[in-house]
């Protein structure tokens, strides 16, 4: 349509308007940095770093946004302008939105009892962009993250709002091929005759999954392998709804899964409907063929 290209130069020039204007003005961490929730996000990435507990710890720099969410009751301090730019795109047909990256930079440790304030500004928006998704805009937020007072680290956010293209009738893809290498061959190799392996140092004999070249505990390059018993527990899980990838049918969970034997490891969780997966629900393991040349480890739910 010969109107169209000048719809959307009127659209781009009203969001680049919205650029350098504030999302969020003198936002207050709604707790100070605090030791319990280092040792649940410790815990939960598996990051046992002496710096990160005892009289002297810090927060681990990653934490940096944790600081500053505002949880299901939101941020008082947030800005209308941010919600003006989002219900912009929403008017324009953008009304699907996907987190594409976050960039952050530390410039300070930060210590229990630190108390965060921040500000957070709209820093760009892009041009009209096309993506397999479908068509938008991708906007980024900067916020400057303060402790008592003092800049402590920057964190950039990116999103894409976009309009949902639409699906086409083709076949379905087939499902991704994992990366196989001569660090790993073996634990694949295990899979192809239904058996899960785990690495077993021979030197200290601790377990490790995934697998890698060492021991990341004493340092040794020499292993085996236990098989897995099967039995396990949904240690954490996400249910994928957005955005849909080929060869995956959302919604669909994804389980961190703890092995009776004590590591863990990532995969579907199956036979149970996906909103009814639990944290501590039991797991037992099988093996699902997908096509003539792929077998994967899955975990079946099960319930009382």
């Amino acid at each position: 349509m010969s109107g169209e290209p000048d719809v959307h130069e009127e659209l781009e020039a009203r969001l680049k308007a919205y650029e350098g204007r504030p999302a969020a003005v003198t936002g207050v961490g709604k707790d100070p940095v605090n030791e319990p929730m280092i040792r649940h996000w410790c815990e939960a990435m598996g990051d046992t770093h002496p710096a990160y507990a005892g009289p002297d710890a810090v927060a681990p720099p990653t934490m940096l946004q944790v600081w500053t969410m505002g949880g299901l009751s939101g941020h008082p301090g947030r800005a209308a302008a941010y919600d003006e730019l989002l219900g912009l795109l929403d008017k324009a047909g953008c009304t699907a939105v996907v987190a594409t990256d976050c960039e952050q930079e530390y410039l300070r440790p930060l210590r229990p009892g630190d108390r965060i304030t921040f500000d957070s500004v709209i820093e760009s928006v892009s041009g009209r962009k096309t993506t397999k998704l479908g068509t938008g805009y991708f906007v980024t937020t900067r916020t400057d993250i303060r402790a008592d007072g003092a800049l402590a680290g920057t964190h950039r956010f990116r999103i894409l709002k976009y309009a949902p293209g639409r699906r086409r009738n083709k076949p379905r893809e087939p499902r991704p091929r994992p990366v196989v290498n001569r660090d790993n061959a073996g634990f694949w190799e295990g899979v192809a005759r239904h058996e899960l392996l785990i690495q077993r140092c021979t030197a200290c004999r601790a377990l490790r999954f995934p697998w890698l070249p060492g021991c990341h505990g004493c340092g040794s390059p020499d292993w085996d392998t236990v098989a897995a018993s099967g039995e396990g527990t949904v240690y954490s899980y996400v249910v994928m709804h957005h955005p849909p990838f080929p060869a995956f049918e959302p919604p669909y969970a994804v389980g961190l899964i703890e092995l009776a034997e004590g590591v863990r490891i990532v995969s579907n969780v199956v036979g149970v409907p996906y909103d009814e997966v639990r944290i501590g629900m039991p797991v037992r393991l099988e093996f699902r063929r997908y096509d003539d040349e792929l077998v994967l480890p899955v975990f079946q739910g099960v319930t009382p």
